[in-house]
C-alpha cells in the first residue's frame, strides 16, 4: 500500500505540471515557471516557427523530434548521480549476503561511507558496482528493487523523493512541445532500465521513447518461465559521441531540438543543430547556488566547459537557472 501511495504521489506531481500547463495555455502563457527572458523567447519562437503552416521553417509533425538528456537537464544530479545513489544503497542492502565485500574494493569503500574512494577506480570500479547491483537477476527482479528505492529513498539535501527532484520549468517544456505535435525522447547516460521505471509517470515519456546506457541481457527459461536476465557486461554507453549514434539506432530520425546541460551532451546537440532547416539546441546552466547548485567548469558531475565556450557562436540557447526560471522544483504535495 505504501508503494502504491508513493507512485500515486509521483503521478500527482506530473499531473499537476500538466494541469498547470493547460491552465497556462488558456492564459497564453505556455511556460509559467519561466521568466520573460531571451532564453524563453528563443524556445517559444522556435516552436511557433516550426509549427505554423506557411512558415518557411514549418516542420511536419512526423519530423518534430525533441531529445532530452536526463541527469542535470530534467532532474538534479548533485551530490552524485541518483542511479549511483541507488547502487550504493543496493550494495549496503546486499552486503549481508557478501561478507567478502568488507575487504574488497570498491565495495568496502561503499560500506564505509566513502563514495570518493569507491569511485577512485574509475570505470572498472563503476562496472563492478553495476554488475553487483544490476546483473545476474531477471529484469523483473531489477525493476522491483529499483522501483522500491524510487518510492522510498530521499535526497540527502532536500528530503524529497528523487522523483520529486525534477525541474518544473522542464516539465513545462516537455508538455509544451507535445501540445505542439512534438514527440519527446530521453537520451541519457543513465541506465535505460532504471529510467524506464519512472519516465512515463514523471515526464509523460513512455518506455519506448527512452534511450540510455544498457547492460547486456540474455533470454533464459528459468523454472519453466521465459525470463530476460541482466548480464554484467556493458552493451552500450550512451554518453558523448555515443548519444547521436544511439539516436540513429533507436529513433531513426535526426531531432530538430536537443536539450542538455553538460559537455556529455555536446555531440548530441551538435548533430541535432547541424541538420537543415530550423534547429534548436539548449544547454541548462547550473548557476543557482541558493535554489539548487552552482557548478560548471570544475565540477566532478555535469562538467560544462566546451558548451559554455561555444554555445553563443553556435547559436545554442544557454538557460541560466538563476535568471531564467521563476521556480526550480515542483511544489511538494506530501
Amino acid at each position: 500500500m505504501a508503494g502504491t501511495r508513493r507512485r500515486t504521489a509521483i503521478a500527482a506531481l506530473a499531473l499537476g505540471a500538466l494541469i498547470a500547463f493547460a491552465a497556462s495555455t488558456s492564459a497564453a502563457d505556455p511556460l509559467p515557471s519561466w521568466n520573460d527572458s531571451p532564453s524563453r523567447t528563443a524556445i517559444t519562437g522556435f516552436v511557433e516557427r516550426v509549427t505554423r503552416e506557411g512558415s518557411a521553417d514549418f516542420v511536419v509533425p512526423s519530423e518534430r523530434i525533441a531529445v532530452f538528456d536526463n541527469d542535470g537537464t530534467l532532474w538534479a544530479e548533485q551530490p552524485i548521480y541518483f542511479q549511483l545513489a541507488f547502487m550504493f544503497d543496493r550494495i549496503r542492502e546486499l552486503a549481508p549476503e557478501h561478507p567478502e565485500w568488507k575487504t574488497q574494493e570498491p565495495f568496502a569503500a561503499v560500506l564505509a561511507g566513502d563514495p570518493a574512494r569507491a569511485l577512485a577506480g574509475g570505470n572498472e570500479a563503476l562496472m563492478k558496482l553495476a554488475a553487483a547491483t544490476h546483473a545476474g537477476i531477471s529484469s523483473e527482479a531489477f525493476d522491483d528493487a529499483a522501483r522500491q528505492w524510487l518510492t522510498t529513498a530521499r535526497h540527502p539535501k532536500t528530503g524529497r523523493l528523487y522523483t520529486e527532484m525534477v525541474y518544473q520549468p522542464m516539465l513545462e517544456v516537455l508538455a509544451y512541445l507535445r501540445a505542439n505535435g512534438f514527440k519527446t525522447f530521453i537520451v541519457s547516460g543513465g541506465g535505460i532500465d532504471f529510467l524506464r521505471l519512472f519516465a512515463e509517470e514523471v515526464y509523460g515519456i513512455p518506455p519506448e521513447q527512452v534511450v540510455g546506457t544498457s547492460m547486456q541481457a540474455s533470454y533464459e527459461v528459468r523454472d519453466g518461465v521465459p525470463t530476460i536476465v541482466k548480464q554484467p557486461e556493458l552493451d552500450f554507453l550512451d554518453d558523448g559521441a555515443g548519444k547521436p549514434v544511439a539516436i540513429h539506432l533507436h529513433i531513426g530520425r535526426r531531432p530538430i531540438a536537443a536539450f542538455g546541460n553538460s559537455d556529455g551532451d555536446f555531440q548530441m546537440i551538435e548533430w541535432t543543430t547541424a541538420g537543415p532547416g530550423a534547429r534548436l539546441g539548449v544547454l541548462v546552466h547550473h548557476d543557482d547556488a541558493e535554489r539548487e547548485w552552482a557548478y560548471d567548469r570544475d565540477s566532478h558531475i555535469g562538467r560544462l566547459v566546451r558548451g559554455l565556450d561555444e554555445s553563443a557562436e553556435r547559436g545554442w540557447v544557454l538557460v541560466g537557472m538563476k535568471d531564467d526560471w521563476k521556480s526550480v522544483f515542483p511544489s511538494k504535495r506530501d
